[in-house]
């Protein structure tokens, strides 16, 4: 897939930005705070219709305004030719894909894959649980629509669940009515997340030996917190912690308290490993992101690294360079231009959300 062009307009700090994209590497170049990260954030709006920075539309309806818009025409390998057009509201959004409005994220969801390097991603290996739960479950979803389905299963039940268990009036029948779909939707979940993060931690543990030392394994390792494969187990285990959960006033059991861990050299990433080797790790998961969703859909996801390039020490940039797939698009941000080994660029330059492309125009292969 290849994003031709990208149009934006009231979008955070960008009042209305063109772009046409030529060849297979774009650079945006400017200081800090000048609306890079902004105009790559509109860029991964494609995949789910969603920031990669925020879950708050409000964040990213520019200053005064009630409406921001984003318009895409895409090169597709399935779809050929392809416009997308959303338009977001502080609340809601709306989204056409060649004059046909989407009513359903799960009719959507998957067609448009991008990837997104930020430095926000060391949070997956220093933050929260539900950080990494929320990775997993956009990642999982973005390529099978079965577990977007289940996943809405899964929350919804929990959530009305939950809502009874904080009322202090929740009786068992009514409680025993969500359990009951709670618990083979969660048996799903599990081993569907249990199968993804076996092949994307497979795949990541190859992309982190190419990227630094092969005699310093890293591995990523599913923590559920039930680990019986049986709904009639985890329905038993609901019902025999009803009075905790009433306690507590909220479910204490199931896949929406899940956790994945890197290790590195076999001991916890978290706890023992580098900032450099962290961020190698993060680098290797979103290349093992990447080629699972070319090898699930079909189509080759856009990357979008926002300023981590620079991050890099020469020899680790030269291998991240040599681990992309030569036939993605890449478009990246920084504040100095990439190393010249390191090919051609289309480059623009941002300053105060405008955007220039710089002349002549760099091509950069087909």
């Amino acid at each position: 897939m290849r994003l031709r062009t990208l149009s934006l307009r009231h979008f955070r700090n960008v009042g209305f930005a063109a772009f046409e994209f030529s060849g297979r590497q774009q650079f945006l170049v400017g200081g800090n705070g000048q609306g890079k990260t902004s105009l790559l954030e509109a860029a991964g709006f494609i995949t789910a219709l969603r920031s990669f920075r925020t879950s708050d539309n409000r964040l990213v309806v520019g200053h005064g305004q009630q409406t921001a818009g984003i318009a895409f025409i895409v090169d597709h390998e399935r779809m050929k030719e392809t416009h997308v057009t959303l338009q977001l509201r502080h609340e809601g959004k709306e989204v056409w894909c060649d004059q046909e409005r989407i009513t359903r994220l799960a009719d959507y969801l998957g067609r448009f894959p991008t990837v997104v390097f930020s430095s926000q991603d060391l949070q997956l290996v220093r933050g929260s649980p539900a950080g990494r739960r929320r990775w997993l479950d956009l990642t999982l979803a973005t390529v099978d629509p079965s577990y977007l389905r289940v996943l809405q299963t899964y929350t919804r039940a929990l959530a009305s669940r939950n809502a009874l268990l904080k009322s202090g009036r929740a009786a068992d029948g009514e409680l025993l009515a969500f359990e009951q779909t709670l618990a083979p939707a969660a048996v799903e979940l599990i081993a569907a997340r249990a199968e993804g993060l076996r092949r994307l931690g497979g795949a990541m543990t190859t992309f982190y030996a190419r990227l630094c030392d092969e005699a310093e394994p890293a591995g990523l390792t599913y923590d559920p917190n039930f680990v019986d494969p049986s709904a009639d187990s985890l329905l038993a285990r609901l019902v025999s912690g009803r009075a905790r959960d009433l306690q507590f006033r909220t479910t204490l059991v199931g896949p929406h308290r899940d956790d994945f861990h890197f290790s590195v050299k076999h001991t916890a990433a978290r706890d023992f490993a580098s900032e450099g080797q962290q961020r190698s790790l993060v680098l290797a998961l979103r290349l093992a992101q990447a080629a699972w969703y070319q090898e699930k859909s079909g189509v080759r996801p856009v990357l979008l690294a926002d300023d981590v390039l620079g991050e890099l020490d020469p020899v680790r940039r030269r291998r991240f360079w040599t681990a992309l797939d030569p036939e993605s698009q890449i478009i990246a941000t920084g504040t100095q231009l990439p190393d010249a080994e390191l090919g051609t660029w289309q480059v623009f330059e941002i300053a105060d959300g405008a955007v220039t492309e710089r002349l002549p125009r760099l091509e950069a292969g087909p």
